[in-house]
């Protein structure tokens, strides 16, 4: 198993950039898909972003693409998400998620329930 710590967020105006990061202790990194999930006030926790294994692979979710970018160091095993033009909307609290048993698909990456592993959550702020 993994242990997962998320850092890295704050409050920022509309259109700044922030880059989040998880980072990983314990078990192989490189065998796990990684994702971002997060969750705003009274909404349910939604699929942001995921990366495959090795990285070369990556998903999003349709409000963030284009402006948000997973990435993974696996030698560092850290995951990140680099968020640039942040919007209001976009507010909410972030959570870095681990697997090491789903195949890389859209309905299991994008799912929280395929994760077995959490990051204790991060707080993003934009402001308008």
């Amino acid at each position: 198993q993994v242990q997962l710590v998320d850092t890295g967020g704050g409050l920022v105006q509309a259109g700044d950039s922030l880059r989040l990061s998880c980072a990983a202790s314990g078990g192989t990194f490189s065998s796990y898909v990684m994702g971002w999930f997060r969750q705003a006030p009274g909404k349910e926790r939604e699929f942001v972003a995921a990366i495959s294994r090795t990285g070369l692979t990556t998903s999003y979710e349709d409000s963030v693409k284009g402006r948000f970018t997973i990435s993974r160091d696996n030698n560092k095993n850290t995951l990140y998400l680099q968020m640039n033009h942040l919007k209001p909307e976009d507010t909410a609290v972030y959570y870095c998620a681990a697997d090491r048993r789903t195949d890389y698909r859209p309905t299991l990456y994008s799912t929280s329930r395929s994760y077995e592993y959490w990051g204790q959550g991060t707080q993003v702020t934009v402001s308008s």
